[in-house]
């Protein structure tokens, strides 16, 4: 595991940044999670990320999922991030790789689609995928483009919504739903150290985040912005179990029911 986390353990200095180093041990869940943190750093984008093989598998969606089939989304592979930074909302501090205000925009469960092997098809460079999550449900594929128009050493695949109940011709539709999963707090809010604190869903609750996890690269909070007080962070944790179909979320059972003809195929 922590071969894994070279990379992401020798951009970050932990004595700067509050962000997860991996060490904190996350809940068993019946189903693979994903995450999508919205970061508002040099340039604003979406972080997607499917848990797989113990770890995070990451890409920058740099103009933010589309419901739209017709859209073909940017996402530029980054270094695979440790399970519990799914539970991460916050502040990054200026100067510090990737600093800027981060939100956890969308959680839940996914699966990959077909019966395919998730290293075979990620070596392959064509992912197909189904999520169950708050603002995203249904099959979306990741596609990885052939060489680099930017010109750069950049691993550049392409995000896709598939055609099913939850496409939608308004692709910014789920973009509009701007408040976090965790928290309900705006991106603003977030900066400021402001609301409730994320509700917990990789770690136990005693781990979740504090709402004021605002820090600057002396360790001390914008001047402009005063200390809210700091609030207790709940003890319930959260279910591993998606909601409803029909309701905000469609069910892990659904996808699972979606994912299981070609897995009995398979067989």
């Amino acid at each position: 595991m922590a071969a894994k986390l070279s990379t992401y353990r020798a951009k970050r200095d932990f004595e700067k940044t509050e962000e997860p180093s991996g060490s904190k041990k996350v809940r068993k869940a019946e189903y693979p999670r994903f995450v999508i943190q919205k970061h508002d750093a040099t340039r604003l984008h979406y972080d997607l990320r499917l848990e797989h093989d113990g770890v995070f598998k990451s890409w920058a969606v740099t103009k933010g999922p589309s419901l739209n089939p017709k859209d073909k989304r940017l996402a530029v592979e980054v270094e695979d991030h440790p399970l519990d930074y799914g539970d991460f909302e916050g502040t990054i501090p200026k100067g510090e790789y990737g600093g800027g205000t981060v939100m956890l925009w969308d959680r839940g469960y996914w699966l990959p689609e077909g019966n395919e092997n998730i290293d075979d098809a990620l070596k392959k460079g064509e992912l197909k995928f189904v999520l169950a999550g708050d603002k995203l449900k249904g099959s979306y594929v990741l596609v990885r483009m052939k060489g680099d128009k930017y010109g750069g050493k950049r691993n550049n695949w392409l995000l896709i919504k598939h055609k099913d109940e939850w496409a939608s011709d308004d692709g910014e539709a789920a973009l509009r739903k701007d408040k976090s999963v965790a928290s309900g707090r705006t991106m603003a809010q977030i900066a400021a150290g402001k609301g409730k604190a994320p509700t917990p869903f990789m770690l136990a609750a005693n781990h979740a985040i504090k709402p004021d996890a605002v820090w600057s690269t002396d360790g001390n909070e914008p001047p402009s912005e005063p200390k809210p007080a700091r609030r207790t962070a709940t003890r319930r944790a959260t279910s591993t179990k998606p909601k409803t179909a029909r309701g905000k979320t469609a069910t892990a059972k659904a996808v699972k029911a979606k994912i299981a003809p070609a897995r009995a195929a398979k067989r």
